[in-house]
């Protein structure tokens, strides 16, 4: 797609004709406009080229949610998916009709299992009015008519979609629409090509920091380095004077940016540029500052209480033997290959703005606060996204940079692209947590008793203060909670506490891939592991015993034990370590094959993963996601540790904050077993087991117990 095409897109020119919310949205009658292919409703388009234009709201950034939705929209449709194309509607258009394409939020793995139902339904509607418009031409019952591969049928005639979509496009939209059965599934569910890979291949596709507009300008930006500081003064006399500088920007209370003709101009001008910080109250923080703060939340008398079951104190009291450990988890970069980028054109009249996110309202929002026009006024044009991982979803800073520096040479479209030292930076961090676990075990060696205390960030108290409620964030408590698809504990213990002592340092908190579910599932399957060990008990036997009552949980488990081997022989020096865990709607489990060296060298042979996903879309695109997210989660276990020092982040770029390479990375055997009758996600929740069961690999390896990741800080020899 040319950003020419992006910036003049207009297939919903008539707007508010969908009042009364998203089914109505589906269908609105007469919208096309004069010369144009006719709608038949906000996700389905038909061309005369026979071509079926999809329309999905939700972002891709790699996940493949586009090729997902599109499956499930072209499966109702019964169309030719040789001839399916894929296009963003846009926020300002989904404001327009009502939010006629639902929320176009694309995180925490709900891209397919928050919106299947819409979508299937646009499709379904949209074959409704096409076997109708050709019921109508042939003047039978629709009951008469059936459809497949673009055509509508009856006895030996046949219709194609493209010569019925101006008339289907004219009907009135059916009272009801029924789906398919998932039983009768012919494209979803079947291992489908992506759709995006050949524009991704051959170089067609263009990313944020692709964006060429006529006259475009760059920029280069700068923020105060120290968390709470602001920008003081600066000196731009002589940076103005170099080639292809346009101008030096002061952009809010906190940053500065250089605007030139390319954006290396820019960056080297903004580097030569002197700049005073007022740093603030936190000039002197350090990570071991937070630490201490978390340290102290850890037997705090306050505390919000997750999950909480029997009388964890008195059995903790009355045990026979109590097992305990402390584990912490520190901030972490989402790290996106592409750094935070916007375009945004500004007048007085109108702002337009061309950016990868994963929240196209989100940027709509930021875009028009920033722009100071209303959002009606304005405009975002969703790009595909290098990497998002949360960070392009709640917080649009960079949106609003682009704009407040594009206001300053209105009718100019300006180019903002973070440096990766900015982008390493000024994130928004995976929350720093620790948590102690007690565990009290009876004469027998069985658990009766678990306390978790967690101490540490919460991330809606940094983003969304409101959604707090009586001190408590119930994200903090993911794949802890009592039952609910958002992570339900599976096991069963008599006498059960959860709790967490918020503790929220001046490092901006954000929804890092997995979220809170990464260090939960660490804390919880580690210190099980170490219940086992000190009970002299198998690790698998005790979470079967645990697990008894939660078959979902105990499935995944046992595939992965099973297919791993555990209890079987194996070459000398390998061994396993285990994890399960539930979370964003999905059911989950790994079983990772370690050695060690002599010399403390870690090598991860392979990992085993289980995922119950309830239904399977695409197995294909579960596969790739669920090998992804092990570069993800390994990325973070060997290497991913942001820390603070005089205020500031003191990793800049990735040779001081690395990522697993290829001789890092195992080899992983997934196993897709969709149980049916349920919705989950799948971008996020093996991240969560990658850690422990590697941890748990590297224990009955070493006989060590690692309790602070990365692990590149600890000796194994």
């Amino acid at each position: 797609m040319s950003a020419a095409v992006l910036s003049r897109r207009s297939f919903l020119h008539t707007t508010g004709a969908a009042a009364g919310g998203l089914m109505v949205g589906f269908h609105v009658p007469g919208l096309a406009a004069a010369g144009a292919a006719p709608e038949l409703n906000a996700w389905v388009q038909v061309l005369p080229d026979e071509s079926v234009v999809i329309r999905i709201a939700r972002s891709e950034m790699g996940q493949g949610t586009l090729t997902g939705l599109a499956q499930l929209v072209a499966e109702e449709l019964e169309c030719d998916w040789a001839k399916v194309k894929t296009e963003y509607p846009t926020p300002g258009q989904n404001l327009a009709r009502n939010r006629a394409w639902g929320s176009m939020s694309t995180g925490g793995s709900r891209g397919v299992r928050e919106s299947h139902e819409y979508v299937r339904k646009g499709g379904a509607l949209a074959r409704a009015l096409l076997i109708q418009a050709a019921a109508n031409r042939w003047n039978v019952s629709v009951v008469e008519c059936a459809t497949a591969s673009g055509w509508v049928l009856h006895g030996g005639r046949k219709l194609s979609y493209g010569s019925l979509a101006a008339e289907a496009a004219g009907l009135a939209a059916p009272a009801d629409i029924e789906l398919k059965p998932v039983k009768d599934w012919t494209l979803a569910g079947r291992p489908l090509k992506r759709l995006d890979t050949r524009a991704k291949l051959d170089g067609s596709q263009v990313y944020g920091m692709d964006m060429q507009l006529p006259g475009l300008l760059n920029a280069a930006i700068k923020d105060c380095p120290v968390f709470g500081g602001r920008l003081k003064s600066f000196d731009a006399t002589e940076v103005e004077k170099r080639p292809g500088v346009k101008k030096v920007v002061r952009v809010g209370d906190t940053a500065v940016a250089v605007v030139a003709d390319t954006w290396w101009r820019a960056k080297t001008a903004l580097e030569a540029l002197p700049i005073v910080w007022d740093e603030g109250p936190h000039a002197k923080l350090s990570s071991a500052d937070v630490a201490a703060m978390l340290k102290a939340g850890l037997d705090a008398p306050e505390a919000a209480v997750g999950s909480s079951q029997g009388d964890v104190a008195a059995a903790l009291a009355g045990a026979a033997r109590k097992v305990e450990a402390v584990y912490s988890t520190p901030h972490q970069n989402h790290a996106t290959m592409e750094v935070m980028n916007a375009t945004a054109k500004w007048t007085p009249e109108r702002c337009e703005v061309w950016t990868p996110t994963q929240n196209g309202e989100a940027a709509l929002a930021a875009a028009a606060e920033a722009a100071g026009l209303p959002p009606s006024a304005c405009e975002v044009y969703k790009l595909h996204l290098g990497g998002g991982f949360g960070r392009r979803g709640a917080v649009h800073d960079w949106v609003r940079q682009a704009v407040a520096i594009a206001r300053e040479l209105p009718g100019t479209p300006v180019k903002l692209i973070w440096s990766r030292e900015e982008d390493m930076t000024h994130g928004r961090y995976h929350p720093v947590t620790q948590c102690k676990l007690t565990a009290g075990l009876d004469a027998a060696g069985k658990m009766t008793a678990l306390h978790m205390r967690i101490s540490g960030q919460s991330i809606v108290a940094g983003l969304f203060p409101q959604n707090i409620r009586d001190g408590k964030d119930p994200a903090v408590f993911q794949g802890l909670n009592a039952g609910g698809a958002e992570g339900a504990l599976g096991y069963a213990l008599p006498h059960l506490l959860i709790d967490h002592a918020m503790r929220n340092p001046p490092v901006p908190p954000g929804f890092w891939r997995g979220v809170n579910l990464n260090q939960n599932a660490i804390y919880l399957e580690c210190f099980i592991d170490e219940v086992a060990h000190a009970a002299k008990r198998d690790p698998l036997e005790l979470r079967r015993e645990l697990l008894a009552n939660s078959p979902k949980h105990l499935a995944v488990l046992n595939a992965v034990a099973a297919k791993a081997g555990w209890g079987r022989p194996r070459a000398q020096g390998r061994h396993l370590g285990l994890a399960q865990i539930m979370g964003f709607g999905s059911y989950v489990a790994a079983c990772a094959e370690v050695s060690v060296s002599k010399k403390g060298e870690l090598k991860i042979h392979r990992i085993v993963a289980a995922t119950d996903p309830g239904h399977a879309v695409n197995p294909q695109q579960i596969a790739a996601q669920v090998e992804g997210s092990f570069v993800y989660g390994l990325s973070a276990a060997l290497f991913g540790e942001i820390t603070i020092k005089d205020g500031r982040v003191e990793q800049r770029n990735f040779d001081s904050y690395p990522v697993v390479r290829m001789e890092h990375m195992p080899a992983v055997e997934t196993i897709c077993m969709p149980s049916g009758g349920f919705w989950g996600g799948v971008g996020e929740p093996t991240i969560a087991v990658a850690a422990p069961a590697v941890l748990n690999a590297i224990f009955m390896a070493t006989g060590k117990r690692i309790r602070d990741l990365p692990l590149s800080k600890h000796s194994l020899a």
